[in-house]
C-alpha cells in the first residue's frame, strides 16, 4: 500500500539546520575551536549530542503533558469558580430582597401594634372586625417567622458558597503556578537541546540532521521503499474518520500545548482527529489512556489509541501494519513510525 512519502523534518533536523544556517551567516566557529589564549577542547561527539538531545526532547514532551493537564485543570477550575461566584452574587441579591420584605413587614407591625391588644379591643368600634384582623395578623406573624427561618437558611448556604468559591480560587491559583512551572520546564529542555546542537560545527549539525531524517524514515518504513499498513479494517466508522483526519496532518509541526488545526502535540493530534469524527477525548495522553476499552497490541485495529511509556506521556494512533501516526516530540513533525520504536503501555479502543 502506497502512503505519504514526504520525508518529515524531525526535531534534530529542524533545529540543526536552523543553527547551521545561523552559524554560516554569522561566521561563528563551533565550540571545538577555542578562543585565543584559551586551552583547546575536544569537539563534542555527534552521537553523544544526539543521545542527549533525544533525551531532552522526551523530557520536554513529559513536561508538555504536565502543561496540558495543568491547562485543562485551570480551565475547569475557572468554570467552576465562575459558577460559584455567580451563585454567590445571585444568593446575595435574593437575601437582600428577603431582608427588605421582612423589614417592611416589621415596620408595618410596629405602626399597627403600638397599643396593647386588650386596650385596642376595648377601644375598637368594631370588635368583630378587630378579632378577624388579629387572626390575620397572627397568620402574618407565622409567615414572618417562616420568612425569618428561610432568611437564616439562605444566609447559611450563601456563607458556604462563599467558602467554596474562596477555596476554588485558591486551587485555581495553584493550577496557574503548575502551568507556569511546566511551561518553564518545556522551554528549559528545548533551550538545552539548542545549546547542545550549537556546540557542533555547522557541517556536523547538517550530518546529524541527515542521520536523524534517515533514522526516522527507517523506523517508519522498517527499511522498505513502501509502507505496508495492511488491510485490517478500522474498529468503527468513527475510528476510520479519526485515522483519516490524523493522516491528513502528516508533516504538520509539533508545537507543545497545541490541538490544531495546523500544529499539534501528541495528545493534541489525537484530540483534534477524534473531534473530526464527532468524539471529544480527554486532553492529555494520561486521560486518553482511560477514554475507551483496553485491548491488546495484537488486537489493535486502525484508529485505536496507542499509549506509550510507563508514565503514559506519549500517544499515537494505530494505522495498521505495526505502524502508528503521531506527533513525535517538540521540534518534529507529524509522521508514521513503527509501534515498536517506543515502549507500549496500552492500546485503547474509543
Amino acid at each position: 500500500m502506497s502512503v505519504h512519502r514526504r520525508p518529515p523534518l524531525p526535531g534534530v533536523q529542524r533545529l540543526a539546520r536552523a543553527l547551521a544556517l545561523t552559524a554560516a551567516a554569522t561566521g561563528v566557529l563551533h565550540l571545538g575551536v577555542a578562543p585565543a589564549g584559551a586551552a583547546p577542547t575536544d569537539p563534542p561527539d555527534r552521537a553523544d549530542v544526539k543521545a542527549q538531545v533525544d533525551q531532552l526532547y522526551e523530557e520536554a514532551e513529559q513536561a508538555n503533558e504536565k502543561y496540558n493537564a495543568a491547562q485543562e485543570q485551570q480551565r475547569r477550575l475557572q468554570r467552576e469558580a465562575g459558577a460559584l461566584q455567580s451563585q454567590v452574587a445571585a444568593g446575595q441579591d435574593d437575601l437582600n430582597r428577603l431582608r427588605g420584605d421582612l423589614g417592611a413587614v416589621v415596620a408595618a407591625q410596629y405602626r399597627t401594634q403600638g397599643l396593647d391588644p386588650t386596650l385596642r379591643l376595648m377601644l375598637d368600634q368594631d370588635p368583630a372586625s378587630y378579632l378577624a384582623g388579629a387572626r390575620a395578623l397572627g397568620q402574618a406573624t407565622e409567615r414572618q417567622n417562616e420568612t425569618l427561618r428561610e432568611l437564616h437558611e439562605r444566609q447559611r448556604r450563601l456563607d458556604q458558597r462563599r467558602q467554596e468559591a474562596t477555596a476554588k480560587l485558591d486551587e485555581l491559583e495553584q493550577a496557574r503556578q503548575r502551568l507556569a512551572a511546566a511551561k518553564d520546564e518545556v522551554h528549559s529542555r528545548l533551550a538545552r537541546a539548542q545549546r547542545l546542537l550549537g556546540g557542533l560545527s555547522a557541517a556536523e549539525r547538517v550530518r546529524l540532521a541527515d542521520d536523524d531524517a534517515r533514522d526516522a524514515q527507517d523506523r517508519a518504513t522498517r527499511g522498505t521503499d513502501r509502507l505496508d499498513l495492511g488491510d485490517l479494517p478500522p474498529a468503527s466508522d468513527r475510528a476510520a474518520a479519526a485515522l483519516n483526519a490524523a493522516v491528513s496532518k502528516i508533516g504538520s509541526p509539533y508545537v507543545y500545548g497545541s490541538t490544531g488545526p495546523t500544529t499539534f502535540d501528541c495528545s493534541g493530534l489525537m484530540y483534534w482527529a477524534w473531534r473530526q469524527a464527532g468524539v471529544t477525548l480527554p486532553r492529555t495522553s494520561q486521560g486518553q489512556a482511560s477514554a475507551g476499552r483496553r485491548v491488546s497490541l495484537a488486537e489493535a485495529r486502525p484508529g485505536d489509541l496507542v499509549i506509550f511509556f510507563k508514565d503514559r506521556h506519549h500517544v499515537g494512533m494505530y494505522a495498521g501494519g505495526g505502524v502508528v501516526v503521531h506527533a513525535p516530540h517538540p521540534g518534529a513533525r507529524v509522521r508514521y513510525e513503527s509501534v515498536s520504536a517506543m515502549p507500549v503501555n496500552s492500546v485503547v479502543r474509543v
